[in-house]
């Protein structure tokens, strides 16, 4: 498996982080994912999937600044590096290719 395989979680983790900008955090991502797909997804799965995406070089990490509510835990922010990106763009071309070259699932023919 090459370093720049996705798989369907991480990429699904790292189109809501890009969507989501600056809010991209753990439990904000498991609701955006929900309230996206309708998958609930655990905080572990997020945060494992998080870890393995960050070896990879494809998104970076840092601590927010803690918060009353969150008994003076801080976040921890992700964000979708410049590789990240251009392997989500190599994904989506890649899936792209494919499903244009297969004309009775178009939109409309189904």
């Amino acid at each position: 498996m090459s370093k720049d395989y996705l798989g369907e979680f991480e990429e699904l983790i790292m189109l809501i982080a890009v969507m989501m900008k600056d809010e991209a955090y753990g439990l904000a991502l498991c609701r955006e994912i929900k309230g996206q797909t309708g998958r609930n997804v655990t905080i572990g799965a997020v945060h494992a999937t998080v870890a393995r995406l960050e070896k990879k070089g494809f998104v970076d990490t840092y601590l927010g600044g803690s918060t009353n509510e969150r008994g003076g835990r801080r976040k921890r922010f992700i964000r979708v590096t410049n590789l990240g990106r251009k392997v989500l763009v190599k994904s989506r071309d890649a899936k792209m290719s494919l499903w244009n070259k297969i004309p009775e699932l178009a939109p409309g023919n189904i």
